[in-house]
C-alpha cells in the first residue's frame, strides 16, 4: 500500500512546460473559449503536468486538472487512438470546475510522450499503465499515517473512443479500483474493420513477434470525428496527433477489442455510456446492446442523435458535459 500521499514515481509540476504539445493545449483552450458562452467559473482552473514512471521504467506525462477548492473525487481519463489530452481541454475544465480532480493520461507513445511513438509491446502493458494510475489515485486519499480518508473519495475511470476499449478491459480486470465507469462513444465495436490483407499481416506479426513495423492509423479524415469545419481544421493541423502506430500496438489493440467486447458481464459498478447518433467510427447500436449485458443495476445510456463521433467538438458539447456532471452529482453529491 502506498503511504504518505502520492506514490513514488509521481512528480507534479506547477506549470505547463515549453513544448509544441503545450502550445497546442493552449490553442485548444483559446478555441473553446472563442465559441460562445461557457459554463466555466470566472477564474477557470489551469492544468499542471504530472510525470509518472511506469513499472517498466517508461516516463510518461499527463495533464492534471486539480480544483482550487474541495475535491469531490478523481477521474482518470483515457483518450482515443489518434488524439491526446489536449483535445479535451473544455470538458476537463468543466469537470475540474465542478470539483473533480481530473487526471487525463497521455498514453505512452502519444501526446506529450514522444518516446517509442505509437508503440505498445502488448496489451497488458497498456492495461498496467492505467492500473498504476488508478492505484495512485486511490493512494492520494491516504494521509501520512496510512489512514484512508473517510469516506474514501471516489475514483472513476473515463474512456473515450479507443480509450473506452481500454477502459472497459481495465474495469473488468480490476473492478475494485474504480467506483464508476464513464464510456464516451467507446470503440468496443468499430465500424472500421481491417482488410483481409491487414488481418493476415497482423496474424504474421503475432506469430513471429514482430512488434516494431509502423503502419498508418486508418482515421485520416477529420470529417469522421466532427461535422464542425472549425474543429476539422483543428484536427487536420494538430502536430501532435498520432497517425502511425507499430505492429505491436495494433496487435495489442486487437486483443483489447476482444477483451472489451467480453467485459460487460464483469461491470458491476455504475456505468454511464454516451453515444453519438451520427457516429461513423463506432457501431453505436452494438455498443448499446453490449451495455445491456452488464449486471450493474446502475447503467445509464445517453445518445445525442445529431452528433458526430467526438462530442467535445459538436454543437451538443455543453449539453453532453452538463449531463455528465449531472450524472456525477446524482451519485456523488457535492459536499457529501
Amino acid at each position: 500500500m502506498w503511504r504518505g500521499g502520492m506514490p513514488r514515481g509521481f512528480a507534479w509540476e506547477s506549470a505547463l512546460s515549453e513544448s509544441n504539445y503545450c502550445d497546442l493545449a493552449r490553442f485548444a483552450h483559446l478555441l473553446t473559449l472563442s465559441e460562445g458562452p461557457s459554463a466555466l467559473s470566472d477564474n477557470p482552473p489551469q492544468p499542471a503536468i504530472a510525470e509518472c514512471v511506469a513499472s517498466d521504467g517508461y516516463r510518461f506525462r499527463f495533464q492534471r486538472w486539480r480544483p482550487a477548492g474541495a475535491v469531490r473525487g478523481t477521474i482518470v481519463a483515457l483518450h482515443g487512438i489518434q488524439s491526446h489530452s489536449g483535445w479535451y481541454d473544455y470538458s476537463s475544465r468543466r469537470l475540474c470546475d465542478a470539483g473533480w480532480d481530473v487526471w487525463f493520461l497521455d498514453r505512452r507513445g502519444s501526446g506529450m510522450n514522444g518516446e517509442a511513438r505509437g508503440h505498445a509491446r502488448h496489451a497488458d502493458r497498456l492495461v498496467n499503465d492505467v492500473i498504476q494510475a488508478l492505484s495512485a489515485a486511490r493512494a492520494s486519499g491516504i494521509d501520512s499515517s496510512g489512514k484512508v480518508s473517510a469516506p474514501p473519495a471516489p475514483v472513476l475511470l473515463l474512456g473515450l473512443s479507443w480509450g473506452g476499449r481500454l477502459a472497459a478491459a481495465v474495469a473488468a480486470r480490476r473492478p475494485s479500483l474504480i467506483d464508476g465507469l464513464i464510456l464516451l462513444y467507446p470503440a468496443i465495436f468499430a465500424r472500421f474493420q481491417a482488410s483481409w490483407r491487414q488481418r493476415q499481416l497482423l496474424r504474421l506479426a503475432r506469430i513471429f513477434d514482430v512488434t516494431d513495423r509502423l503502419a498508418p492509423i486508418p482515421l485520416d479524415d477529420p470529417v469522421l470525428f466532427t461535422s464542425d469545419p472549425h474543429w476539422q481544421a483543428f484536427i487536420r493541423n494538430d502536430p501532435v496527433a498520432l497517425h502511425q502506430a507499430t505492429s505491436g500496438f495494433f496487435v495489442s489493440s486487437a486483443d483489447l477489442e476482444v477483451e472489451a467486447q467480453q467485459s460487460a458481464p464483469s461491470l458491476t459498478m455504475p456505468v454511464l455510456l454516451m453515444l453519438a447518433g451520427k457516429d461513423r467510427i463506432i457501431d453505436s447500436p452494438r455498443v448499446r446492446k453490449w451495455a445491456e449485458e452488464s449486471p450493474s443495476k446502475d447503467v445509464t445510456v445517453e445518445e445525442f442523435p445529431d452528433a458526430a463521433h467526438t462530442l467535445e467538438f459538436e454543437a451538443c458539447r455543453d449539453e453532453f458535459v452538463k449531463q455528465l456532471i449531472a450524472w456525477l452529482d446524482c451519485r456523488w453529491p457535492p459536499g457529501a
